[in-house]
């Protein structure tokens, strides 16, 4: 079984610090027959002894999601992409970071003169210490530099809540950190983070503004953002305080209305909800046999529903990659894309404006994924925003906090990197409590893997802070409950029934806990009740059971709705400092921890 796309964590870290210091396409089905004028971008017609414009013109659509924070290029898988070859066999390419984001834009916007650059949301938010130790001050500047015009919110923009939000679209110094540059006050997001499905519970109006509208010589793009209604199930309490999330269909159709109203008839959906093509691949055709056929998950019903007033729909969420085309609710094929995620991709969508309808054309839209290579010069002034950060964070993020002897990914139903922080769970819950018995860690917090190669100049097998923050950036605490055995199952069977059922979330589990995963069978008969053990003995469904976890799961995250039940709840520390613990305790430089072996959960397919 493949990795299952777990992108969804709650709040993070922070730490006071003292200020001194063009790859292959993946082209969409929309590309029918243009009309006769459209590729005429730039001419015009003399009329009265004046020029007036083409009736078509194209507008490009440049855009990204998921972005997390990764300004400086990520490390292992999380820095790769696939790609398809013609003979039938794929590659991998390494990808990402906004020095060459930056380079790949501008490239792409040359000679374009109608060109926006748009994003479905988490821009910030599980965020690599340069970006997480400072509230994503850092990234909201690299994206103003980026010239982003316009994003929609997702889920990690309320890690912090709504009033953070705020600030980083407003400006200002963080509100218990201050300004972190001496004498120089946080500016804030150039470009409009929309927000048209996330309600005030007292106001019942969006908590920021709902759409935008992008304007050049008479031409009209009216944007609309949202997030996924179901925010509050994969972000902390807290984070989304006094907030209602409405249904994302309902909320695009109501404000493409109101665009209508308003004589704005082209009109783009960013949408932070997302899909998962059949294949990992960034130039999949996702329409091949058909229209959309190679993609499920939740936007294709939003797809599916949302007027045909609408465009085009940028999307996120699955950080997945897909050019596809689902038809609307009249029949017509409409673009639906995915830029997967930390900048490893950027969308280049275009978009046929008819001057004379004010709408797109559309059967002349097409859309396609490019690579975010390596290969290309790096920006200039994002190698300097990132040298200016990484100085503030150096004092804190060079420290050494472990060594290991390879790679420990983040790959798999089961991964290494699971199993390395279940287990240092489960140590530090021994020592609030002997009696603990397991741990269970939930895959979407693990944000990165463990890589062997030196990142800077510490050597390699050296885990520093900054690399153990990239892994965990949350600041949640480890938490002890007590539950019954019969709990403990019916915990596992969440992962794979419930809101869980049609996208799994398997959690990481502890040395000693073992079970099969049958995928051959369907919902909770996935997990065979039978094979569940606890260091080899079946568990008793009458017993008393102590787990440790995250202060997320032990709120019920994730759709694990039995772990909010437990009772006995014990707060500990800080879960990367449980992480970092267990690290200096069981290695060292001339013993480093090898990788688990991730052989815990059996997996029948």
């Amino acid at each position: 079984m493949s990795a299952i796309p777990q992108p969804y964590r709650p709040r993070r870290r922070t730490t006071r610090l003292i200020a001194a210091a063009a790859g292959v396409a993946t082209v969409g089905a929309l590309v029918a027959a243009l009309p006769a004028s459209a590729g005429e971008q730039g001419k015009s017609t003399k009329k009265h002894g004046h020029q007036s414009p083409s009736r078509y013109q194209d507008v490009q659509l440049l855009s990204f999601n998921d972005l997390h924070g990764n300004l400086e290029p990520p490390s292992g898988s999380s820095g790769r992409v696939t790609e398809n070859q013609p003979d039938g066999t794929t590659k991998t390419i390494d990808a990402g970071g906004v020095e060459y984001l930056a380079t790949h834009l501008r490239q792409a916007r040359q000679g374009n003169k109608y060109s926006v650059t748009a994003a479905g949301g988490d821009m910030v938010g599980a965020s690599p210490l340069i970006s997480g130790l400072f509230h994503d001050e850092p990234t909201i500047e690299a994206l103003n530099k980026l010239d982003l015009d316009v994003t929609s919110v997702g889920n990690h923009e309320f890690d912090e809540g709504a009033k953070e939000l705020g600030r980083l679209q407003k400006g200002g110094c963080h509100p218990t950190d201050g300004c972190y540059v001496e004498g120089r006050k946080f500016k804030g997001a150039d470009f409009p983070y929309l927000a048209a499905n996330v309600l005030d519970e007292k106001t019942k109006k969006p908590i920021l503004k709902p759409y935008w509208v992008w304007k050049k010589n008479g031409v009209k793009v009216g944007f609309i953002g949202v997030t996924l209604e179901n925010t509050p199930g994969v972000v902390s309490a807290e984070g989304v305080k006094g907030l209602k999330f409405k249904d994302e269909v309902e909320t695009i159709n109501k404000y493409a209305k109101e665009l209508e109203k308003q004589g704005v008839k082209s009109v783009v959906a960013l949408i932070h909800e997302g899909g998962l093509p059949a294949s990992a691949s960034y130039n999949y055709d996702c329409d091949s046999p058909g229209g959309g056929d190679g993609i499920s998950g939740p936007i294709v019903d939003i797809a599916k529903n949302v007027t045909p007033k609408v465009d085009a729909l940028v999307t996120g969420h699955t950080h997945a990659a897909y050019a596809c085309t689902i038809d609307d609710p009249s029949g017509k094929p409409r673009t639906v894309t995915s830029a997967a995620s930390f900048g490893r991709l950027y969308t280049d969508t275009t978009l046929t404006y008819d001057r004379r309808t004010g709408d797109i054309a559309r059967t002349a839209v097409a859309s396609a994924n490019h690579v975010v290579t390596r290969d290309v010069a790096k920006a200039p002034d994002m190698t300097e925003l990132i040298s200016k950060w990484n100085t503030l964070a150096a004092p804190i993020g060079n420290k050494p906090i472990g060594y290991i002897s390879g790679d420990i990914t983040n790959v798999g139903t089961e991964s290494p990197i699971g199993d390395l922080i279940a287990d240092a769970q489960l140590a530090y819950g021994k020592e609030l409590d002997p009696e603990t018995d397991l741990a269970l860690m939930n895959p979407g917090g693990i944000r990165a893997p463990l890589t062997y190669a030196a990142k800077g100049s510490e050597g390699d097998g050296v885990v520093t802070y900054a690399e153990g923050f990239t892994v965990q950036p949350f600041a949640n605490t480890v938490n002890l409950q007590s539950f019954t055995g019969a709990q403990l199952v019916q915990v596992l069977k969440e992962q794979v029934s419930g809101s869980n059922a049609a996208s799994p979330k398997v959690l990481q589990v502890s040395s000693g806990l073992t079970y099969t995963l049958d995928l051959t069978k369907s919902g909770a008969d996935r997990v065979v009740t039978d094979s569940v053990k606890l260091n080899g003995a079946a568990i008793d469904p009458a017993a008393t059971y102590r787990v440790a976890m995250n202060s997320f799961l032990a709120g019920g995250g994730d759709g694990f709705t039995t772990l909010g039940l437990g009772t006995d709840d014990l707060v500990g520390d800080d879960d990367l400092a449980a992480l970092e613990k267990y690290l200096l305790a069981n290695s060292s430089a001339t013993n480093p921890i090898a990788p688990p072996a991730a052989n815990r959960i059996t997996v029948v397919q």
